[in-house]
């Protein structure tokens, strides 16, 4: 097949540094396309009166960075449609170029060739810059993308795309989590481009402060010495390490004893109390028990590891690989128009899963949704999964009827007397009524633990109002303690 794209580094600046072959094909390229035009080997493009269109203008009109890359790898693909183009970038197509990583991606959905023509990296003018050897350890971090992406202090680290001061501050903010305002980084600018390299060494807290910080500037940042790692905040690898020697030889002998059944009941805890701390709206809580049911993942992908069948790592990268495949309309090109329909893609996405993981087609839309759950969630589950598949109210009202019906048969069971039908018709009710809370948008599960609570929190009222009058509850009448209710319920309000 004749390449449809060819994609050309520029290299780090210099014309020097822009292999023959990139440039033939810029100078026989009969559409060419540049990322951007600012940039140093741009001005000796033009002296070549090569013609070019830039895409700059998207970095003015976009929201954001991801905008800017979505729109410029568009454009391209709908060029490349109509025939061959020429799309050249700064430095190397496969170093920091996230539209480039678009283009492949999409242009192998829609089975166009794509020809690479590489060129130095700026990261490799910044090695030299900075006389220092990737192969001993080095991270490379895309500023653009921090807290979420944050490098390891332990291995030196590079901070590319800090495009201007703005974006350099919002960069110190991130790091600042992880290293220390005094600890000395080294801010290059132009690596590699002859008379317009520039390098200085300050404190991580003033790398906002310098005016000559541009879309040419990389940061490095040594590694922290070990004392200085110590007061760092902790990472997901450090937990997977303490974990590590909690199981190991000199560990603790309680830990080295449990294995995923014996932990199964403080999983379940764990969970519960995040459910309380959110319900509770009360954010140190939240992030806490959050720490304690990490804990608990982590505890089982240990032992896992232990036994030879996943860890921590293959945990992680199973669910990433899932989240990508199972949001299309986000990672690929598929257009959704609500979140219902995300959640019809979902279903159709895992029973693509299951065919392909050999399990076969599920006999019912109900099947998947554990039996061990507790039965208000399994209910709300369920009656969900029917719904998307079209067997459903149109909206509340429809099951708030049922729930009349329901309880006129509830009545009738209560009055006759027999357990069995009770207790039939009991269950009934309650799902009806979650149903509604399903239609209404309610999580029934918070909506009782909520309820729960406040029933929790106005019988203490009444104890301690018992209490101040030198009796208690169980000595008192139902209207006595049924007035102390309503007071609670008053001063709530």
């Amino acid at each position: 097949m004749t390449a449809e794209i060819t994609i050309v580094g520029l290299g780090p600046g210099s014309s020097d540094s822009l292999p023959p072959v990139n440039l033939d094909a810029l100078r026989n390229a009969s559409r060419l396309f540049l990322r951007t035009a600012v940039h140093p080997v741009v001005n000796w493009l033009k002296q070549q009166e090569i013609s070019f269109v830039s895409f700059d203008k998207y970095y003015d009109s976009a929201g954001d960075f991801d905008e800017v890359y979505g729109l410029i790898a568009r454009h391209v693909l709908a060029a490349a449609a109509e025939g061959p183009v020429v799309y050249a970038v700064p430095g190397h197509p496969l170093v920091a170029e996230t539209s480039v990583e678009i283009i492949l991606r999409r242009a192998e959905q829609r089975d166009l060739a794509v020809r690479l023509l590489p060129a130095m990296s700026f990261l490799d003018a910044l090695y030299a810059a900075l006389r220092i050897d990737p192969v001993r350890g080095l991270q490379v971090v895309d500023g653009l993308r921090l807290p979420a992406g944050l490098p390891d202090p332990s291995t030196g680290a590079v901070v590319v795309q800090v495009y201007d001061r703005l974006v350099a501050s919002d960069v110190k903010l991130a790091l600042l989590e992880v290293y220390p305002a005094e600890h000395r980084v080294t801010v290059v600018r132009a690596a590699g481009v002859p008379g317009e390299e520039r390098v200085a060494c300050v404190p991580l807290y003033e790398i906002d402060r310098l005016d000559w910080v541009d879309h040419l500037t990389s940061l490095y940042l040594p590694p922290l010495r070990e004392a200085t790692r110590s007061r760092r905040r902790r990472s997901l690898d450090d937990l997977v390490d303490i974990m590590a020697r909690l199981r190991g030889e000199n560990g603790c002998p309680w830990d080295r004893e449990q294995d995923h059944h014996t932990l199964t009941p403080y999983l379940l805890e764990e969970t519960y109390e995040v459910l309380e701390a959110i319900q509770q709206e009360d954010m140190h809580k939240i992030c806490e028990e959050l720490g304690d049911l990490l804990l608990q993942i982590v505890f089982h992908a240990q032992i896992a590891r232990e036994q030879g069948v996943f860890d921590i790592h293959d945990v992680v990268d199973g669910i990433s690989r899932k989240m990508i495949r199972r949001h299309p309309h986000v990672f690929g090109d598929l257009p959704v128009k609500d979140s219902g329909e995300v959640l019809v893609n979902w279903e159709k996405i895992k029973q693509e899963e299951k065919k392909e993981g050999g399990a076969g087609k599920r006999k019912s839309v109900l099947d998947g949704i554990p039996r061990g759950l507790p039965s208000l969630l399994r209910a709300w589950k369920i009656q969900a999964k029917a719904a998307r598949v079209g067997f459903d109210w149109p909206d509340y009202r429809g099951a708030l009827v049922k729930v009349e019906e329901e309880l006129g048969e509830w009545k009738e069971a209560l009055e006759s007397g027999e357990r069995r039908k009770v207790e039939q018709e009991t269950g009934d009710m309650l799902f009806a009524v979650i149903n509604v809370a399903r239609l209404t948008g309610v999580d029934p599960e918070a909506a009782l633990t909520a309820a729960v609570n406040k029933f929790m929190r106005r019988f203490r009222h009444i104890e301690e109002k018992a209490a101040l009058m030198g009796t208690e509850p169980a000595q008192m009448s139902l209207s006595e303690m049924d007035s102390l209710w309503e007071l609670a319920k008053k001063e709530e309000k």
